[in-house]
């Protein structure tokens, strides 16, 4: 990969390689812009193909950080981490650590928290080694975002709903959910409270057999799910799922999921457009999570948090707006309000303020 080229493609401000001897700790760090503030993402772990592969996914997760920040309306940048390995097999204490002080090398410009593959006990470990790791337990911590990041999915959805059938309610529509982990269930509990069908799959078997226990989905294989018959698809695993070969089997008038860099290339969203799906863009809709944990900087609380995040409703609606009046496909339209904000307060940064003891 070239590296710096990609770099300039986007304006990535910074990507840090980590290498640990000991542990044998491989780990990107990317920060993609910080003209709203200090880069706030996740530390994902997962079992990449290639260094290439988890080199990508750190640009494109790093990048949709800072959009989704800024069309959030909170004052932070992009960045994200990604660990090379299984999180079931290849997790320990000492490499945690070992990662951990590589973002406090840092000094603040990256601030690091949970994502797939990681966990809030895992960040209580890095904690150990830095300063700059949010959602954590305890006291001023915000703890697991992915009840956060469920509930503005499902603010979305009805936003979407709304946009679709003319009402939020989602009584008797049926939403397929690709992926159980900790947000796919959460989400999955509240389409059930709201009286949704749901289809499930994940792969791990035994997490989509907790959703049909407990909300009486019906399961069906990776394989199956995005050809499934139903209303709304719900993403919430991994990324790239929306590509040429898969979006001609989707059966669904709406996608709206928690899974970040849904859309393989932008020619994607313009084919979802084509067949009348409605895609709500994945880093509006999956804000709630960043959310939640950037109230930690301002001094958690979980009422002020929820209520942040219960807006994501209205963001979705506006780029639905916006995405009419401009004749644009609504993935656009969001890069486009988030594009604009960070103009304006870039702009007003140029104004000097002098220091005060």
């Amino acid at each position: 990969m070239e590296i710096f080229a990609a770099m300039a493609r986007h304006g990535y401000e910074q990507v840090s390689m980590c290498h640990d001897k000991v542990t044998g700790l491989r780990a990107i760090i990317a920060i993609h812009d910080t003209t709203l503030g200090p880069a706030l993402g996740g530390c994902r772990m997962w079992r990449y193909a290639s260094e290439d592969a988890a080199i990508t996914d750190a640009l494109r997760l790093a990048r949709g950080m800072t959009y989704k920040s800024a069309v959030a309306g909170l004052n932070l940048g992009g960045g994200k981490a990604v660990i090379i390995g299984d999180p079931l097999k290849d997790k320990s204490e000492a490499l945690l650590r070992a990662f951990g002080r590589f973002v406090e090398s840092l000094q603040g410009r990256y601030y690091t928290a949970e994502d797939v593959g990681t966990g809030t006990d895992d960040m209580e470990i890095i904690r150990q080694e830095t300063r700059f790791v949010k959602g954590t337990l305890g006291k001023g911590g915000s703890g697991d975002p992915s009840p956060a990041t469920a509930r503005g999915v499902l603010r979305g959805i009805e936003a979407c709903a709304e946009q679709v059938w003319g009402t939020a309610q989602l009584r008797g529509r049926t939403v397929a959910i690709q992926g159980m982990g900790n947000v796919g269930l959460n989400l999955a509990r509240y389409l059930h409270e709201a009286g949704a069908s749901l289809i499930v799959t994940d792969i791990y078997p035994d997490k989509a057999d907790k959703a049909a226990k407990e909300f009486g989905a019906a399961v069906v294989s990776p394989e199956e799910i995005l050809s499934q018959q139903c209303d709304i698809l719900a993403p919430c695993a991994l990324g790239a799922i929306l590509n040429a070969e898969t979006i001609p089997l989707l059966k669904c008038l709406v996608v709206a999921g928690s899974a970040n860099n849904q859309l393989a290339t932008e020619g994607d969203g313009q084919a979802l457009e084509r067949r009348g799906i409605l895609y709500a863009p994945d880093y509006v809709v999956n804000a709630g999570g960043v959310i939640n944990v950037a109230y930690e900087f301002y001094g958690f609380d979980s009422e002020r948090a929820c209520r942040h995040v219960d807006r994501i409703r209205d963001n979705v609606k506006t780029v639905f707006r916006l995405a009419k009046e401009r004749g644009i496909p609504t993935y656009q339209a969001a890069d486009l309000m988030a594009e604009q904000r960070i103009e304006m307060i870039g702009r007003l940064h140029q104004t000097y303020l002098p220091k005060t003891d």
